[in-house]
């Protein structure tokens, strides 16, 4: 099953090559939502080391917006954060 791949989220390494903490999520204003920041704010959520409602806050997002990632994840690992893939798959 593609959404696995964030099963074991205490050993989630981020994108800096560090374990992911709440301190190593993607900043405030980040401009640009790559596959791999989504997944780490995902892995984060999941993990309990962020809470769901700082994370909106944080990023300026609905809990909807954060569980169509979640789904995303589940249903197609990280390729199913790719923005063309979601458009794709929703038709």
């Amino acid at each position: 099953m593609p959404g696995r791949i964030l099963a074991n989220v205490h050993d989630i390494v981020g994108s800096h090559g560090r374990p992911l903490t709440g301190k190593e999520l993607p900043p405030a204003d980040v401009a640009h939502w790559t596959p791999a920041r989504k997944a780490e704010v995902v892995a984060a959520v999941r993990s309990g080391r962020v809470p769901l409602d700082d994370v909106c806050r944080r990023y300026a997002m609905t809990i909807e917006e954060f569980m169509s990632w979640s789904s995303a994840v589940d249903a197609h690992g990280l390729p199913g954060l790719q923005v063309g893939n979601i458009r794709r798959w929703r038709e």
